[in-house]
């Protein structure tokens, strides 16, 4: 059994798989990671690997305490992928985009596949038919969008996200909500058809934390899948065993 750890800003993800079947995911603060690691490894005794995928700020005596227990990669530019990576500046690339591309290989990896991670940023990622990584995009999130209107202006209040009635705001409230969400959508939806126009037989998946609130409204046909980077770590992990 493997052990996949997702370490962002301020929570922590863990799944464990058995094969590639996730069986148990729990989400943690920072603070209080090492102490589920403990409740799950006690929990789930055959877990023998573990991937580390860390773009908050994991403590080095976090990850010496898993490597006392368990085998451990720590993802970074330097690990064995399942693809080739184009990208111009592979060192600066993210873990968590790399992990998204690794799992759009798992599940399609004879078709072009276009990732969108709706999370704190909406990264758009790209690999081809060949399984080669070309790049992709950086946009502010759906909560960037809301705190940049109230802290870069000096009346627009911060709201909460909410899907708008109608695209004409009747009030400032309204028109906060109308310029962020149909502002996202159609940022997403005309990306996906901008890759259509050179990719027609597109493959588009979404993830992330608000991929079920933006699911719904899209026009273009996708998959969505919130566990989609989870199940990527999980097959370099998979990747790595069989070589």
């Amino acid at each position: 059994m493997n052990l996949i750890i997702d370490v962002g800003n301020s929570f922590v993800k863990l799944a464990v798989f058995d094969n590639s079947e996730m069986v148990d995911k729990v989400v943690v603060k920072l603070d209080d990671f090492i102490d589920e690691f403990k409740i799950l490894k006690k929990k789930y005794i055959s877990i023998e690997s573990a991937i580390i995928s860390s773009v908050g700020g994991l403590k080095k005596k976090d990850i010496s305490r898993i490597e006392k227990h368990l085998d451990l990669t720590v993802l970074d530019s330097d690990t064995n992928l399942p693809f080739k990576n184009l990208y111009k500046t592979p060192k600066t690339l993210g873990v968590d985009r790399i992990a998204l591309v690794c799992g759009s290989i798992k599940q399609f990896s004879d078709k072009n596949v276009l990732i969108i991670d709706a999370g704190t940023c909406v990264t758009y990622d790209f690999k081809n038919s060949d399984n080669e990584y070309l790049g992709g995009a950086i946009s502010p999130g759906i909560r960037v969008r809301y705190k940049s209107l109230n802290n870069l202006t000096a009346n627009l209040p911060l709201l909460e996200s909410e899907m708008p009635e109608h695209i004409i705001g009747g009030t400032t409230n309204e028109s906060i909500h109308s310029g962020v969400i149909y502002g996202i959508l159609n940022e997403i939806d005309g990306i996906i058809d901008s890759y259509k126009l050179k990719y027609s037989d597109l493959t588009v998946i979404l993830t992330g934390g608000d991929a079920k609130f933006l699911s719904k409204q899209l026009k273009s046909s996708i998959f969505a899948n919130p566990n989609f980077l989870l199940e990527g770590l999980n097959f370099i992990l998979q990747f790595n065993s069989d070589e």
